[in-house]
């Protein structure tokens, strides 16, 4: 479906934002420059007409978003979460977009859940309300099972939502390779990486079996963690458009007036979605990765319930230290060290100037420390950040666009519970613990322990090992080889001290 015929859409996107009037309120909320804004509505008035209307009853962004597509739903969501960048007003509108869309027919639902199932609704369910939240993938029903008379969600994935999810990816290639091709200084951020990346993510997004692994997942490692609860799937109710789990009940983390009328206290409720994101991320390497207020609640006694499991991130251990490092560093401002970081990970081109980057980086962090987060603008922060990377010639990290977009939205949705957090005091306990666990004489130990166990596994084949390097280099003779009979004795006593290493250590640790 890629080709020239997807210039239509990106005009239609651009006629839409212009005849919904959102894209004046963007631009300016966004604080564009004044060439950019020109030259945005320069091209978008002759296409005004061929917008798409939209609900004239939604704000101006609301109804281009919402008329516009599910991709651009998504974005909306993001949005949503940072009233710092886009302001409160703007943000507060963008929140019907979190659970608030039109729903579909509870016919239809009903008909899509017996195909999936091959099996009656009202035989599996003793009752299954109309629509109680409705989104950009999918929509929420409560439901009674009529096996044991337990409430349970049932979510069903939107008619035709794969099909148009692909037009607008299809789109969004056709953007990122127009914008490789006219401004080459973007390709370090390597656009069409990352629409590749949020295809993917969309992609597995789609399919509720997929989803259902994912909450099983998340909900095993987070188990123990005070204060956060997630509802498991039940597998014999879910495939690949139904999703059925156990319901809990809670106030939406975008109702401000319900958590405070519940007696909720709003700066507890913000430190803990921000620590409990970090230790996920940096504990597991496993977190859920669109954690905007329409994915969160809080129950009666005070948890944050975690719902929508259909993008979840994953990073690898070696990336989870390097990340550690980054925050760590610019918690204890100790720039040289997160320059050093970046150096060491490949994030940044060896031959820049590390003093010049500690000095850029710097200038990106002191404007946090000791400031009331209500006085910083991140729209501003962010920009000089872009700055920066640019001028260092770092480029996009496909692993990382999940980590660093979630990041943007839980600290949105903690600013939105408390505007005054400080985001660095409130992750310092998770990021010192990690770092005394993860990075150190006693993380060295561990490591190695590990390499020696992986190693010993091999013990059975050294000798046999050993004996076909020790045939290669007859045949081709450049250093004279050791005595046979040191062949063997070599391999079995390699094999037996990787094996007492690996014990050793395992004892230490």
């Amino acid at each position: 479906m890629r080709g020239p015929h997807n210039i239509w859409r990106l005009i239609r996107t651009l006629a839409t934002l212009e005849r919904t009037g959102a894209i004046g309120v963007v631009l300016a909320a966004l604080e564009a420059p004044p060439r950019i804004r020109f030259v945005a509505r320069v091209l978008g008035w002759p296409f005004k007409p061929l917008g798409l209307k939209g609900d004239p009853a939604l704000p101006p962004v609301t109804r281009a978003m919402s008329a516009l597509g599910p991709a651009y739903i998504k974005f909306g969501q993001i949005l949503s979460t940072r009233p710092d960048m886009v302001g409160e007003e703007l943000a507060t509108q963008l929140k019907y977009l979190q659970d608030k869309l039109p729903p579909f027919p509870i016919d239809v639902a009903k008909a899509m859940i017996e195909a999936e199932l091959a099996v009656p609704v009202d035989q599996v369910f003793s009752a299954f309300s109309e629509p109680v939240a409705a989104a950009s993938i999918a929509q929420v029903h409560k439901a009674r099972l009529a096996e044991d008379g337990r409430d349970v969600a049932v979510k069903v994935l939107r008619p035709g939502i794969e099909r148009a999810f692909r037009k607008d990816i299809d789109a969004f290639y056709l953007a990122a390779q127009t914008i490789e091709l006219l401004s080459p200084a973007s390709r370090r951020l390597r656009p069409m990486d990352v629409i590749r990346h949020f295809e993917g993510v969309v992609m597995g997004e789609l399919d509720f079996r997929l989803e259902s692994s994912a909450a099983a997942e998340f909900a095993a490692n987070t188990e123990k963690d005070e204060g956060f609860q997630v509802p498991r799937p039940i597998w014999f109710l879910s495939g690949r458009s139904v999703m059925t789990l156990d319901w809990a009940e809670g106030i939406g983390l975008n109702d401000n007036d319900l958590i405070d009328a519940a007696g909720h206290d709003r700066k507890v409720l913000g430190a803990r979605v921000l620590q409990l994101f970090l230790n996920h991320a940096l504990r597991d390497g496993y977190f859920h990765a669109d954690m905007h207020q329409g994915n969160l609640k809080v129950a009666a006694n005070g948890n944050i319930i975690a719902y929508d499991f259909g993008i979840m991130g994953r990073i690898d251990e070696y990336t989870r230290r390097v990340y550690a490092e980054i925050l760590f560093g610019f918690i204890r401002k100790d720039y040289r060290r997160v320059a050093e970081v970046h150096f060491e990970a490949g994030y940044v081109p060896a031959d820049r100037d590390i003093d010049e980057f500690a000095r850029a980086l710097r200038a990106v962090g002191e404007p946090i420390f000791g400031m009331d987060a209500s006085r910083i603008s991140m729209a501003r922060l962010l920009a000089y950040l872009f700055e920066v990377t640019e001028r260092f010639g770092m480029e996009t990290r496909t692993e990382l666009i999940l980590l660093q977009r979630t990041m943007v939205v839980v600290e949105g949705v903690a600013r939105g519970l408390d505007p005054h957090i400080n985001i660095w005091e409130v992750a310092k306990p998770i990021v010192e613990g990690y770092i005394k666990k993860n990075v150190g004489p006693r993380a060295l130990l561990r490591d190695l322990a590990k390499t020696a166990r992986v190693l010993a596994r091999f013990g059975p084949k050294l000798p046999r090992m050993v004996e076909a390097a020790l045939i290669a280099q007859a045949e081709h003779p450049k250093v004279q080889p050791p005595p046979r009979r040191w062949k063997v004795l070599g391999a079995i006593g390699g094999g037996a001290a990787l094996m007492a290493l690996g014990m050793w250590l395992g004892t230490l640790i």
